[in-house]
């Protein structure tokens, strides 16, 4: 009787053993995925604020663009009227 717990207890102990090392694996994977994933938002957001910034450009020349035609419009409407 007293042998057959030794071997249970020592039974438990292996399983305990292996489950802390398959956590830390999977902890360790997990990790390196985050670590991929922050990386990739890191960069997504930069080109994000890149993007912003010549949409901002481009819709400053835009307006530039129209007004300046508006002002060309009205002239030509001020010597006909």
């Amino acid at each position: 009787m007293e042998n057959a717990t030794f071997e249970i207890l020592k039974g438990i102990q292996a399983s305990i053993a292996s489950l802390r090392d398959e956590t830390v694996l999977r902890f360790d994977r997990l990790e390196a995925r985050i670590d991929r994933l922050d990386l990739g938002m890191r960069k997504d957001r930069r080109n994000a604020a890149g993007m912003l910034v010549m949409m901002r450009a481009t819709a400053g020349d835009f307006d530039a663009r129209v007004s300046e035609v508006d002002e060309r419009v009205a002239a030509l409407e001020s010597r006909t009227g």
